[in-house]
């Protein structure tokens, strides 16, 4: 019997009751069966400073680093800020695309789900495009369809649960896409 997948769930919201952190809790429970998923938290992580990074990496850099090097794919959960991404998620990746004392590069080569939560209508577009441009360069392969923008998310969540039947379905397509693109990838 094959090893699980495993996935790194990882939001780019730091906020208690963030739609994005609930949507990673909802993957969780449509995920399929053979997969072994976490969601990793970016509290921690400092702001990328390179006069630290001489000194090393800080230990929630290398937990984040040890948790997506050890992942066979990653799903972020992004909200959309001023037509972009977080600063907290962009200062993550940032963490993660620097080499390490032994050349590794853990997102590099990394399938990786794109997926986001937003109380207005054109759900996370346009922050969801910026990641894409940003995947380029760290070497990320990130699955294109399907897409998973969801809008008035105030209506399809509550006590921070996904609750919309037909959202859920689309999430439960895009995660069972996923584990069909690591696969291939994997080839």
């Amino acid at each position: 019997m094959a090893d699980p997948l495993k996935i790194v769930g990882i939001s780019g919201s730091l906020r208690k009751d963030s739609f994005n952190t609930a949507l990673l809790h909802a993957a969780a429970e449509l995920m399929p069966a053979d997969v072994e998923f976490s969601i990793v938290t970016l509290h921690d992580i400092e702001l990328f400073n390179e006069d630290v990074e001489r000194e090393g990496f800080p230990a929630a850099v290398v937990a984040l680093r040890e948790a997506i090097s050890n992942a066979d794919a990653l799903l972020i959960a992004t909200p959309e800020y001023n037509y972009s991404i977080p600063g907290v998620l962009k200062n993550a990746i940032d963490w993660a695309s620097r080499p390490g004392s032994a050349g590794e590069m853990p997102l590099s080569g990394k399938p990786l789900g794109i997926i986001g939560a937003s109380v207005g209508a054109y759900g996370t577009a346009r922050g969801q495009h910026h990641l894409r441009q940003v995947t380029v360069n760290t070497n990320m392969h990130p699955l294109n369809k399907p897409e998973v923008m969801i809008t008035f998310a105030d209506k399809k969540f509550s006590a921070g649960q996904l609750h919309d039947e037909p959202t859920r379905k689309v999430v439960r397509t895009h995660l069972e896409a996923l584990v069909a693109w690591t696969k291939r990838l994997s080839q």
